[in-house]
């Protein structure tokens, strides 16, 4: 009966992109593989310095029906797009990988999916809370919220194929511009708070600032494709809403990505799409978090299924 079950599931398929995650990705590997089923793992490696790749190599030798693993170099976008085109199942999921999900996730993704073009999980910090409890600010689109990570977050992955996937240009923030398209292409986002992924939040103060930079580089990029987003978020209500030393250094560190952006991006500015919906560039151009260059999207260095 349980194997019957499973068929008439839609299989869904897994996208992970990593680099230098040694340390999170087995468990996070353990914690998707006691997911309900049909599924599929991808794991898009962007040429890791550390043993991620052996990793996930492994893995994909251990369960070679359920896990491949694949070495992209790219943006975040490069690698999540390279990951779909892997994937065989009719709705893709995202996480990353310093994440693990609770055992429900993958069947309350699935669920959603049933009746909403797009779903969005909870995301719950683990780590020292005070580079985690800091307010999201959040971005409404027809209604709907645009600013669900990719860290847990599920398309019908027709849905995301006709919207061209991720914009590879972008550092950060490539989720809200996936979202904000899908909204203006007429789908919905469905939230389950039950569809819980737990995030490894940054381990120094350091690296917590520097996420914060990059963050703020990307909502530069974003004004620059959609125009003004952030209209109603005024520098009042951003002062005032900043209730402790961390908050306040996380806000400067992410006007002084907005500004870099301003400074040094004239050059490479992210023009506006079209039409609503329209389909990002193509080109694997972007920078960030990964390594620019490597092999194109068709021909990534692969562990093959058999």
């Amino acid at each position: 009966m349980g194997s019957e079950t499973n068929l008439r599931r839609p299989l869904t398929s897994v996208v992970i992109t990593v680099r230098n995650e040694e340390r999170h990705l087995a468990p996070l590997l353990d914690s998707l593989l006691v997911q309900e089923g049909p599924l599929e793992v991808v794991v898009v490696d962007a040429e890791s310095r550390d043993r991620t790749f052996e990793i996930a190599a492994a893995y994909a030798a251990r369960y070679p029906d359920r896990i491949l693993a694949v070495r992209r170099s790219g943006s975040r976008g490069v690698g999540r797009n390279a990951g779909v085109e892997r994937a065989r199942g009719a709705y893709v999921a995202f996480i990353d990988g310093d994440c693990y999900a609770d055992p429900e996730w993958l069947g309350r993704m699935r669920a959603g999916l049933a009746t909403a073009q797009v779903v969005a999980g909870r995301t719950e910090n683990v780590g020292k809370p005070r580079y985690g409890q800091l307010e999201r600010v959040e971005l409404f689109q027809s209604g709907y919220d645009v600013t669900y990570p990719s860290c847990n977050l599920a398309y019908r992955r027709e849905l995301f194929r006709r919207l061209g996937g991720f914009d590879p240009r972008f550092v950060t923030a490539e989720d809200i511009d996936l979202n904000l398209r899908a909204v203006r292409a007429g789908a919905s986002i469905g939230y389950d708070p039950g569809a819980v992924v737990y995030h490894h939040m940054r381990t120094s103060f350091v690296r917590f600032l520097y996420q914060a930079f990059w963050n703020g580089y990307g909502r530069k990029q974003l004004t620059e494709k959609h125009g003004s987003l952030w209209g109603r978020y005024r520098v009042r209500r951003l002062i005032t809403g900043q209730r402790s030393v961390v908050a306040w250094a996380r806000l400067a560190a992410a006007f002084a990505g907005y500004a870099f952006r301003v400074l040094t991006g004239a050059d490479h500015r992210l023009a506006p799409p079209r039409e609503s919906g329209a389909n990002p560039p193509t080109q694997d151009g972007g920078s960030g978090a990964t390594d620019d260059g490597g092999p194109p999207p068709s021909s990534p260095s692969v562990l093959r299924r058999p």
